[in-house]
């Protein structure tokens, strides 16, 4: 009995610490009540519909009503013939991503950072960002007009020095080292911003000291700021391990034309998913596929963080 009004009196107590918390801070709650409805409404209420990855969807039937398949969806990932194909693809082609944008990214605010002029600065970084803001039915238009067979640019370099013109969407050797080089075009310029901001925060007088000793712009870097930018790094890193076993669709498929030639070096997850899904009708199948992607992610996230924070809790994500 006396342990039992022991909780009650703790329970009320935090009760009673929440609302006056809710009180003292009343206005901060109402300014993100707006954000919480949204966060609540577009994220967390549709993971309802994870149940479609376990059923095979009858629309006149409706979700809920739909015969229940268990795990079947899933075996299309993993029966399929093009399965090991894919899956390779799409991590080899992320792992490139991740570590050549990062370099290129942290390389690019390192230069920045050391242009004077900050109206230049401010200029080349929106010039460099730009390319981010471009959906990849732009960036397909864009590739194209340097490798049309008929008029593309290229084509016609080779065409004014007596060479024959190259229809470039049937080698499929060309299209890995392209890919990575449109990926990085279109996403470094974003990320060198995020590094370049974390830049600005490191005190002048560090290197005010270290050209006292005599050190070079390349050992202030190297020992000043990129040792700052770690934890920054550590948490791109992280976060860009979640998206590990995603493609990006735009980028495999409108930028490649959907060219079944080159399915077995341009062919991820998505991409298949997607034909499959069309051709097949299967709800259940993509739904099966979004949901196995996300848990692969967060489990890798968990994985990188933890290792993170056992060797620098600093620069771990949380």
């Amino acid at each position: 009995m006396e342990n039992t009004n022991r909780l009650c009196r703790q329970r009320v107590g935090r009760l009673t610490g929440i609302q006056r918390h809710i009180r003292k801070y009343w206005m901060l709650h109402l300014m993100a009540m707006p954000v919480v409805c949204c966060l609540l409404i577009f994220n967390y209420l549709p993971m309802l519909g994870l149940v479609v990855a376990f059923k095979q969807v009858d629309f006149s039937l409706g979700i809920f009503r739909s015969p229940w398949v268990g795990f079947r969806n899933f075996e299309f990932l993993f029966t399929t013939e093009d399965a090991w194909v894919i899956t390779r693809n799409t991590i080899l082609y992320n792992l490139v991503f991740i570590v050549l944008n990062m370099f290129l990214a942290v390389s690019l605010a390192l230069l920045l950072n050391e242009i004077y002029s900050r109206l230049l600065a401010k200029a080349l970084q929106t010039v460099f960002m730009m390319p981010h803001f471009l959906s990849m039915a732009v960036v397909a238009i864009i590739v194209f007009a340097f490798l049309s067979p008929s008029n593309g640019l290229i084509n016609e370099v080779r065409a004014s020095m007596g060479l024959d013109a190259v229809n470039w969407y049937m080698f499929r050797s060309v299209w890995p080292p392209l890919l990575v080089f449109v990926n990085a075009w279109k996403h470094i310029g974003y990320s060198a911003v995020v590094y370049t901001a974390a830049i600005t925060g490191i005190s002048s007088e560090y290197y005010e000291a270290a050209m006292l000793d005599g050190a070079t712009k390349g050992q202030q870097a190297w020992y000043i700021t990129i040792p700052y930018l770690k934890p920054m790094i550590s948490i791109m890193l992280i976060m860009s391990l979640g998206n590990i076993f995603r493609g990006d669709f735009g980028l495999f498929y409108n930028v490649t034309q959907n060219n079944g030639m080159l399915y077995p070096v341009t062919d991820v997850i998505d991409t298949y998913i997607y034909r499959a899904l069309t051709t097949l009708n299967n709800t259940g199948m993509g739904t099966a596929a979004g949901l196995y992607q996300s848990l692969i992610g967060f489990i890798l996230v968990m994985i990188a963080n933890r290792i993170v924070t056992k060797i620098n809790p600093d620069s771990a994500l949380f």
